[in-house]
């Protein structure tokens, strides 16, 4: 059996009639920057996440520098984040020559331990950065608690947690601003690059719609130093095709989550959602020893895999001159040693399910 990680060709061919006129729409306006569909797909947003402002943007690293350009970060300033994560995290803290500030992981969720925060807080410490690892938010209670008492603001890297939710809210309309990413395989993607920053400030709503064009505030006039971070137009178009289907894709990603976890035996350790929180399944993410061994028997069987992720930040070559080293984060480090991510999607049948949980069983 052959099996797909994120059946991306499934999925267009099922929305395939969608996503062509819309994309032949944008075609025939050649309206390729910024035309309507990126306006409309904007307003569609808010009403899907309940934020009041959406501003879509180039990739998700750009949002998330976007987001610390709006709070005005600066050089020397710190931001509190996670070492278990994608290099953008840290990359778009360190582009801007701010230092970024490393708090382990919980074990179970692989997210930032809340509790640890206030530890590593400092004079610079201008943000916190937690990020929604694997379609799961963090502990923003806790994280909004200590913000407010140190008068930090909280910007949430979404990357790959898009409709999730947390006490009833999605974590795009949880920090002073949220970002996330619409990179194809994300579980709400385009198929280019594309991202969306997300806040209920109206003074950081204005200053982001500008620094997404150069920091323009009228043709040729530019109040702040800012980047190219616009959306394309037919990545717009192909989001607003998808869109009306997302929830339902959702609910299929969490059927596959559950099937997951029912068949898979006791020896395995299952990724864990916390009570108050939903998850969008970016991936399901299990704990394995031996995975080397693990990942060739299933590739060998026609099962992809990945590692997210398989080197933690503080452990990064480009960011040696924070001065980390080994067992600084040990929950991280360990975590690195055993993930491996499962084939996730809403498309993967039964008998799909079956056959890797069988394969997996038996190694």
């Amino acid at each position: 059996m052959k099996i797909d990680f994120a059946n991306l060709q499934t999925q267009y061919q099922k929305y395939k009639s969608d996503i062509d006129a819309n994309i032949h729409a944008v075609l025939k306006q050649s309206n390729y920057i910024m035309g309507d569909q990126v306006k409309q797909l904007e307003r569609e947003l808010s009403l899907f996440t309940g934020a009041k402002y959406t501003i879509t943007c180039s990739n998700g690293s750009d949002a998330l520098l976007l987001a610390l350009m709006a709070i005005d970060i600066k050089p020397g300033d710190e931001i509190i984040t996670t070492p278990f994560t994608f290099i953008s995290t840290a990359e778009s803290i360190a582009s801007l020559k701010a230092k970024p500030v490393f708090v382990d992981i919980e074990k179970d969720t692989f997210n930032i331990d809340a509790n640890q925060i206030e530890a590593v807080i400092t004079e610079k410490t201008k943000g916190i950065m937690p990020v929604s690892l694997f379609g799961q938010p963090a502990d923003m209670q806790v994280i909004q608690n200590i913000a407010q008492k140190h008068n930090l603001k909280v910007i949430i890297d979404g990357a790959q947690s898009f409709g999730s939710t947390y006490n009833g809210k999605t974590d795009s309309n949880l920090g002073n601003i949220s970002t996330t990413s619409f990179f194809p395989s994300k579980p709400f993607g385009c198929y280019g690059d594309g991202g969306a920053v997300f806040t209920n400030n109206d003074k950081f709503a204005e200053k982001i719609k500008m620094l997404r064009v150069h920091g323009q505030n009228k043709r040729y006039h530019y109040k702040h130093i800012g980047m190219g971070g616009r959306l394309d137009t037919i990545q717009a178009a192909i989001l607003l095709a998808k869109l009306p289907h997302y929830k339902k894709e959702l609910e299929e990603r969490e059927r596959v989550a559950k099937n997951y976890s029912n068949e898979l035996k006791s020896s395995i350790i299952l990724p864990t959602i916390r009570s108050n929180r939903s998850g969008v399944w970016a991936q399901y993410t299990v704990r394995v020893n031996n995975r080397d061994e693990v990942q060739k028997k299933l590739q060998d069987n026609g099962i992809p895999t990945a590692i997210y992720y398989p080197v933690p930040l503080h452990l990064q070559e480009c960011l040696k001159y924070l001065n980390y080293k080994k067992a600084d984060f040990p929950a991280a480090e360990e975590a690195s040693k055993l993930v491996l991510s499962l084939p996730m999607n809403a498309y993967l049948s039964e008998d799909n399910i079956s056959y890797i949980t069988k394969t997996l069983n038996n190694i």
